[in-house]
Order: structure tokens, then sequence, then C-alpha cells
């Protein structure tokens, strides 16, 4: 019995519509990454290299410690990959430009949804009745004409 009663609660969170939305936004979110550390790593990084002589921002590193043999046991060197760490800082900056525009642009669209024309309010019980006044008068009028 409490099993059921565990499934039926599971299966009521899991179709719920915040946890549905979420699950569809991460996932598009992942393929967005991708596609902006696509657009960075490929197209923006060898520009930018250019730019400033053709070096490879990835490719920056400064040596900590050398190569050394120890007991005829080869140790490698040791690097700090700043250039890594900047390549990482370009694509947030670029992933949070894009989301920001994204939103600006969503927010545009929704903005001129809202400004556009309402259906005019109804009258209200006076506008009617006074309406309905004037077609009266404007009835005898013509009776007496």
């Amino acid at each position: 019995m409490a099993k059921s009663n565990f499934l039926q609660d599971f299966k009521a969170f899991a179709m719920r519509g915040n946890v549905i939305d979420m699950a569809v936004g991460i996932i598009i979110g992942a393929a967005f990454g991708k596609i902006v550390s696509a657009i960075v790593s490929d197209v923006i990084m060898p520009l930018v290299g250019l730019l400033v002589g053709g070096i490879n921002f990835t490719d920056l590193k400064i040596l900590l410690k050398p190569e050394e043999i120890v007991d005829g046991v080869e140790k490698a060197a040791v690097y700090l990959n700043y250039g890594v760490f900047m390549q990482a800082v370009l694509d947030f900056l670029v992933i949070a430009l894009s989301i920001f525009f994204c939103i600006k642009m969503i927010s545009k669209f929704n903005k001129k949804q809202e400004e556009a024309p309402a259906a005019p309010p109804a009258p209200s019980k006076e506008e009617v009745l006074l309406g309905e006044i004037r077609d009266l008068l404007k009835e005898q009028n013509q009776k007496e004409k």
C-alpha cells in the first residue's frame, strides 16, 4: 500500500508543470552552452588570437617547476595554465552576453504585446442611461417636426 502511494506521489511531483519546465530549461541550457562554447573557442578566440599576434590563449602557461628525473623516474613539469582560465572567463562573458540579449529581446516582445490596444472598457451604467435618454430625446424631437 505504501509503495503505490509513493509511486503516485512521485508521479504527481514529476508531472507538475514546474518540474517539466525546469527539466526542459536545463536541457536547452546545456545545449546552448555547447553552442556558445563552440562559437567562443572556434570563432571568437582565433580572431582575438590574430588581433594579439597569433596567440592561442589555451596554450598560455607559466612553468612553475621544470621536468626532472629523480632516481631514474621522470617527473612531469608543473605549469600554471592561465590561458585555460582566460578561455573560461571569455566563455562565461559570451554566454552571459548572449543570455542578456535573449532576455532583452523577450522583454521587448512582451512589452509590444502589452502595448497592443486593449478592447475599450464596457460603458458604465450611467453612460448607458445617458445614451438611452439621448436617444429618447432625439425621437421626441423628430416626432415634433
